[in-house]
């Protein structure tokens, strides 16, 4: 039987839009600091660009494969039970945090940091020269294709295919709703990849599993990402990007990237342990920043929301300190807030 506070988690995120329906409570004040300019950090001497897949050439797409599996293989030095390699360090940093890192005022800044450590951990330890990037699933819920059709899923140039159904019944599912626990990818340059940890909280040797939808393209649509950016305060945009409602359709862009991979990123713990994780959660990013960016004098260092999902809680604020148990240690949110300075150091090409 899943954990309680797990079954709590899944039923929120399948219940979002009847909790929209019923919660209409003013939000609470944000936090932002005056005197923009005086208030920016650490200037940067170079800003790294990151680009969506199909924006990179092949053979940038091939060298980030080259340096996920990198991740895979270097040792880590972690004595965290089930944890081998430095990607293992990521995704067990993620499970611990899970129950800390959702449905609080931090979800996007705390994934911010995760991304860039993540991206900084792939330059430094694996050699990747080329840019850090992001899935802009929009591109495909637009169109006519489906989304397995998208070049993230190419099994030469991207991160391989969907899972073979009924290579892995042992698999639980993940949330209320999704496609299916799915089966063992077998395509693609994670076809013999196994995780040790997951799913969920679990520890235990097992395969990388999808189950992609279509049904989830509804979820995913340009004119979802405008009807988020289109709201004027941080309190809406951050609940309607983690949860939908309010005119969002479907479940919502973060839910409906998860559950149009299926498989492990259906699973709200263990999900870093598919490297399509990293390249949704960069899009998230991408549309907080054109948010921030839209309006930097207000929104630059705008933050709201609970520093917990389970009273008591408390409002978080730029001084709020995140933890990231052993890939670095706890940081104040309002280092996080702008991509352009220290710890960042990065821009988005479109």
């Amino acid at each position: 039987m899943a954990p309680l506070k797990y079954t709590f988690l899944l039923l929120a995120f399948a219940l979002q839009n009847i909790f929209w329906c019923v919660i209409a409570a003013p939000a609470p004040a944000e936090s932002l600091d005056t005197h923009l300019l005086e208030k920016r950090g650490p200037r940067c001497t170079t800003l790294r660009l990151r680009k969506e897949w199909r924006d990179l050439t092949i053979a940038e797409r091939q060298d980030y494969i080259r340096a996920v599996k990198c991740l895979m293989t270097t040792p880590s030095t972690s004595t965290r039970r089930g944890v081998k390699s430095r990607f293992d360090e990521f995704q067990a940093c993620h499970i611990d945090l899970t129950d800390e890192v959702h449905q609080v005022g931090h979800f996007l800044v705390w994934h911010r940091q995760f991304l860039t450590l993540y991206a900084k951990a792939m330059r430094e330890e694996c050699g990747y020269l080329g840019p850090a990037t992001y899935w802009d699933w929009s591109r495909d819920a637009d169109s006519t294709a489906r989304i397995r059709d998208s070049p993230v899923f190419d099994t030469v140039n991207g991160f391989g295919g969907d899972g073979t159904a009924g290579s892995n019944p042992g698999q639980p599912p993940g949330f209320p709703g999704a496609p299916g626990a799915g089966g063992c990818v077998t395509t693609g340059p994670f076809n013999t990849t196994r995780l040790s940890l997951g799913p969920g909280t679990a520890v235990g040797d097992h395969c990388l599993t999808r189950s992609i939808s279509d049904q989830m393209k509804t979820s995913l649509t340009s004119a979802n990402v405008r009807t988020i950016s289109s709201q004027t305060t941080f309190e809406l945009f951050r609940t309607m990007l983690e949860n939908g409602g309010r005119g969002v359709t479907g479940m919502g862009i973060h839910g409906g990237g998860h559950m149009a991979v299926g498989g492990e990123m259906v699973n709200p713990y263990s999900s870093p342990g598919d490297p399509l994780f990293y390249l949704h959660h960069g899009n998230l990013d991408r549309i907080w920043w054109r948010w921030q960016a839209a309006n930097l004098t207000s929104r630059l260092n705008a933050i709201s929301g609970p520093t917990s999902p389970r009273p008591p809680s408390t409002q978080v604020t730029l001084d709020f300190l995140m933890p990231f148990t052993s890939i670095m240690q706890p940081l104040a949110v309002r280092e996080v807030m702008d991509i352009e300075t220290e710890p960042g150091c990065f821009q988005y090409a479109t």
